[in-house]
């Protein structure tokens, strides 16, 4: 039987592990911008995270190293009220259902769901099992559906052929997606995911933007991280990957090897935005990515999505809706907050990440904390976080 963790018992799990799990601000690593309360996309009020993580070993070197990450917009809510939503493919080698809709309309209608390549395709039907179970109906009398759905490929570590996520793996991340802290790492859709061939996985992080306007907006980042090659690797700057060169996975096989794998990026925010300007949001989630050294090679699908959860009352499918905008003289912190969140969320997944021995005898090693601590302080880039006296 495999063994699965819902979003409740990791949410319980983030809470008590959090002093000895450090996330990557614990470690010293310097980030630009203010970060929200929880550092995580569900600083975002309304945004639930639910994650089912699938491990089990199996006959013959088989293993199971996979799962499920579900995003709410609205929470529970998001069944009745869709977001304004955009899309942006940097390099297009993979897979996020939906987006011709996304495009079409400007709203995303229901979940954003993230799992493994081979997995998209149950993942997309559950949710739209899981819609017809709720009960409620549109005006035809049934759920019309177009389930935003997600992949990267886990196929090193996880036995991806064996199709191991079932329909009540996302009835539970669906049922069970909260609000508060959010476990990384080896969780939910980046359970067996590698970045930069060090294990990797689920990261998140925030962003407190202050509006022009007056008050605030907060921007939330969640990644599933599957990209990369370690010779390119930069964390805060410095020219990890020249220099942590044990371990690697694709190089010492392939020494010609380009920049292969995936990388999906989800931007949330509570700034007011039309879809149009989403869509440039979703844009400057590359520019996250290309600092941690990735350039998006022909082999990698580096696929985003950026939602507000602004202007509810307009998408009520009335028959004349208003809705307000941030105008466009007045964007450049939420660009910069979205470039910032990312680079962290990025970070945070491999340093939340342990190591996992997979399918057939596969290993991925984690990169190791104290190392990346010491080239930090070699490179002048070590920001030991402060601590509130009390």
């Amino acid at each position: 039987m495999i063994r699965f963790l819902t979003a409740a018992a990791l949410c319980a799990f983030c809470a008590l592990a959090s002093a000895a799990t450090p996330r990557a601000r614990d470690l010293g690593v310097p980030f630009e911008g203010t970060a929200g309360p929880l550092n995580a996309i569900t600083d975002v009020a309304g945004v639930t995270v639910g994650q089912v993580t699938l491990i089990e070993n199996l006959s013959a070197g088989k293993k199971v190293r996979t799962g499920v990450t579900a995003i709410l917009p609205r929470g529970q809510a998001t069944l009745e009220t869709p977001v304004f939503g955009a899309w942006f493919a940097l390099n297009g080698n993979g897979e996020m259902t939906g987006t011709a809709w996304i495009d079409e309309s400007g709203q995303l209608e229901g979940p954003v769901m993230l799992t493994n390549t081979h997995s998209v395709g149950v993942v997309r039907d559950a949710v739209i099992a899981e819609r017809v179970r709720s009960g409620t109906v549109d005006s035809s009398g049934y759920w019309w559906s177009l389930p935003v759905v997600a992949e990267t490929w886990d196929g090193e570590l996880n036995d991806i052929n064996g199709f191991h996520v079932r329909p009540e793996h996302v009835a539970k991340a669906l049922a069970d997606a909260r609000g508060g802290p959010v476990a990384e790492g080896n969780v939910g859709g980046g359970t067996g995911m590698i970045c930069h061939e060090f294990k990797c996985g689920t990261g998140t992080a925030s962003r407190i933007v202050k509006a022009d306007a007056g008050g605030n907006y907060t921007v939330g980042v969640l990644v599933q991280a599957n990209y990369g090659m370690r010779d390119s690797l930069r964390i805060a700057g410095v020219p990890i990957g020249q220099h942590l060169r044990d371990d690697r996975i694709y190089s010492q096989d392939h020494p010609d090897a380009g920049d292969t794998g995936s990388i999906i990026i989800v931007v949330a925010t509570d700034a007011p935005l039309l879809p149009h300007q989403l869509k440039r949001i979703a844009k400057r989630a590359g520019m996250g990515l290309a600092r941690m050294g990735s350039y998006a090679g022909n082999g990698s699908g580096d696929i985003f999505l950026a939602f507000s959860t602004a202007n509810a009352g307009a998408l009520k499918g009335d028959a004349v809706s208003q809705a307000s905008f941030v105008g466009i003289e007045h964007l450049d912190g939420l660009f910069e907050a979205t470039v910032q969140a990312t680079e962290e969320a990025i970070v945070n997944a491999m340093v939340a990440a342990r190591d996992m021995q997979g399918n057939e005898g596969h290993y991925a090693k984690a990169i190791s904390h104290p190392e990346l601590v010491k080239l930090l302080k070699r490179f002048g880039r070590y920001s030991p976080k402060k601590r509130v006296a009390g």
